[in-house]
């Protein structure tokens, strides 16, 4: 009798030890791969912040008078590089897209701007890279969901609290960039 209650005992704890090792290293992938979208997220905005000069040059050697909206964009992109958190580098990245839909604006109401060919091929760049930092975005936030939903589901909620795992934040639009820059001339 005394040897059967052992075993059973034996047998709870090894299969408790075997749910919080398979909950931990569950955790341990899913937070990677938050980590992982977020370097995909990151590699998009360096192929923008890497295209963006060119454009900006092509547009300058054009239209010189456009010097604040070219300041604008270069101050982005120094407040991104300077980002260390992604929630900076995120808000960052908004004041880049904010920029950058003033610059695009411009090209668009200057017909003479859209007919050189170096400017064409840079939008058309762009635009694909943008639709790239959309799919990775996207794709981020549903590793942060993946992620978020097993730190809040009973039991894994308790491994996570064990072991330092928490929810992590979802990338967000910032107020105000529904709305479609305004540029006068």
């Amino acid at each position: 009798m005394k040897n059967k209650k052992l075993w059973i005992a034996l047998a709870v704890v090894v299969v408790v030890g075997l749910y919080v090792l398979t909950a931990y290293n569950g955790l341990v992938g899913k937070n990677e791969n938050v980590g992982n979208q977020w370097a995909q997220v990151e590699t998009q905005y360096q192929r923008r912040f890497d295209l963006i000069p060119n454009l900006v040059e092509s547009v300058k050697g054009i239209f010189d008078q456009e010097q604040v909206v070219f300041n604008n964009l270069a101050e982005a992109r120094t407040r991104y590089s300077g980002a260390t958190t992604v929630s900076e580098k995120a808000a960052a990245a908004t004041e880049v897209e904010s920029a950058l839909g003033r610059l695009l604006v411009i090209v668009e109401n200057y017909p003479q701007l859209r007919s050189v060919e170096a400017v064409q091929n840079l939008m058309v760049q762009l635009e694909g890279t943008e639709n790239r930092v959309s799919v990775e975005r996207k794709r981020y936030n549903d590793a942060v969901r993946t992620l978020n939903v097993a730190v809040k589901r009973f039991p894994t909620n308790l491994i996570a609290g064990m072991f330092g795992f928490s929810e992590q934040n979802y990338f967000e639009v910032a107020e105000g960039t529904e709305n479609a820059p305004q540029v006068e001339f």
